[in-house]
């Protein structure tokens, strides 16, 4: 390793030591319907995180033209699938960044695969990450179901119907799955009753994280 290569080594380390003691680093994970996008939002002004979308730090990386956004960019263009490398690299930007500025995070939900976990993993070592908790919200299926028709129907989609919506929650499960059985080898995974009232949920979530 090269001079300047411990060095960001090193500052990596010291502001990861400095942020394992004041900062919360969660993933979120939870099916369609299970209000994890309210819950994101919470946990971020409460613990003052950095909410990291993959969809939203691949939009800002094309729009400033960084190397990896434009390589996603050529992707996007043809219609393609922007690929796993591509997508981590630039988590593993947003980290080292957040590491230098003292923010914790939360993933909102990514990693997807045990490819993309393991990928993840590797950062997490590499920039001296050591606690991260992992949060999954769950609901039973037929409460979902009934939850987003109802949206559908209320916001005017018509293809949000009960056939599309269990084979979307199928898609979840079956993606999902394998990261949380892997998740479980490696680090705890906390499972949140995603029924009842939001503030309730809200303080399930603050008493699993203690």
């Amino acid at each position: 390793m090269g001079h300047t290569g411990l060095c960001i080594r090193i500052f990596a380390e010291n502001f990861s030591i400095h942020n394992s003691q004041f900062n919360m680093n969660l993933i979120l994970f939870g099916p369609p319907g299970v209000g994890k996008g309210t819950q994101a939002e919470r946990l971020r002004d409460h613990y003052h995180l950095h909410h990291i979308s993959t969809g939203d730090i691949l939009r800002a990386a094309v729009k400033a033209g960084t190397p990896l956004g434009l390589e996603a960019k050529k992707y996007m263009d043809s219609g393609g699938l922007v690929p796993d490398e591509v997508i981590i690299g630039l988590v593993r930007e947003v980290l080292l960044r957040d590491q230098a500025e003292g923010k914790g995070f939360l993933l909102d939900g990514f990693p997807r695969t045990v490819a993309q976990a393991e990928a993840l993993e590797k950062i997490f070592s590499e920039l001296a990450i050591p606690d991260v908790h992992i949060v999954s919200l769950d609901a039973p299926e037929d409460e979902l179901v009934t939850r987003l028709v109802k949206r559908g129907l209320e916001s005017g989609r018509s293809d949000d119907t009960e056939e599309t919506i269990r084979r979307r929650l199928e898609v979840y499960h079956d993606q999902t799955s394998p990261v949380q059985e892997y998740y479980n080898k490696y680090r705890s995974v906390h499972s949140v009753d995603g029924l009842g009232d939001i503030d309730e949920i809200t303080r399930r979530i603050h008493r699993t994280l203690g």
